[in-house]
């Protein structure tokens, strides 16, 4: 298969597992599908959160750390991969935006999150992160929290973010991409007529939030049964799939990046 094509499959792909997900996990305590964010450093201070965020507390320092880059007071805020809204409505609530739009391609996660959360400035559409729903230059910042892995070519969702983008604008960004993968990805970002502010690895940071959050997720997952049950482990990540050792022995990268709209 040439190398052109494998974006746009890798998305067909991922489309219909997102779709699937979507439509199998109907507890509604599961609004997060991030990997989270712990503290490695000594002196590190975690969240202070309200009782009812506690359990998702990884995911939503992840949020916390990508989103609250900047400053979103009074801001429209879009947020591209919005999945099952959890990360969207943090924002909404805790950063004082003008208006939060989550926007996912898997309609079933739209629907999930159009009931699970409610609140004066959000909402939730479904759109294509390579042909966004909305006119030039709406929002003030963009978020994207490890969900362009799932992409086609990235070239032109970058372009769309560019497109929607007040100038001034920000885009918020935070991802994963093998060894081999991780410096086309930092290529990609630098080509995309946006300025980078600031990039951080934090694979150390994410690693540490997939050993504390273990048993968390693996108690949701059992409640799945045995037939999905080895899908869901390593969809999460969890300790002894391959998909957490990649993190552990640094095959894959976790990068987070500011980038502005001149």
């Amino acid at each position: 298969m040439s190398k052109a094509r494998r974006p746009n499959l890798r998305r067909l792909l991922w489309h219909a597992v997102y779709e699937f997900l979507a439509r199998t996990m109907k507890h509604e305590e599961w609004t997060f599908m991030n990997y989270g964010y712990a503290s490695v450093q000594p002196g590190d201070v975690d969240l202070k959160l309200a009782g009812a965020d506690e359990p998702d507390r990884y995911h939503i320092q992840l949020y916390h750390h990508v989103a609250g880059a900047v400053d979103l007071h009074g801001k429209d805020v879009l947020e591209v991969g919005s999945g099952r809204g959890g990360g969207s409505a943090y924002i909404c609530r805790t950063m004082r935006p003008k208006s939060v739009t989550g926007m996912d391609l898997a309609r079933a996660a739209v629907a999930f999150s159009q009931k699970r959360h409610s609140s004066p400035g959000l909402s939730f559409v479904p759109g294509s992160s390579d042909a966004m729903p909305f006119d030039d230059e709406s929002f003030d910042a963009v978020v994207n929290v490890e969900s362009s892995h799932c992409y086609g070519p990235l070239q032109q969702f970058l372009s769309e973010v560019h497109r929607v983008l007040k100038p001034e604008g920000h885009f918020l960004f935070a991802d994963f991409r093998s060894r081999a993968e991780i410096d086309a990805l930092r290529c990609e970002l630098k080509s995309s007529g946006l300025a980078l502010v600031r990039e951080t690895v934090i694979t150390p940071n994410v690693f540490r939030s997939l050993e504390l959050d273990h048993r968390r997720k693996l108690e949701l997952i059992e409640r799945f049964g045995a037939p999905v049950r080895s899908y869901f482990d390593r969809f999460a990540a969890l300790q002894g799939t391959d998909m957490f050792e990649s993190f552990r022995t640094g095959e894959n990268e976790y990068i987070s990046c500011v980038l502005a709209k001149p």
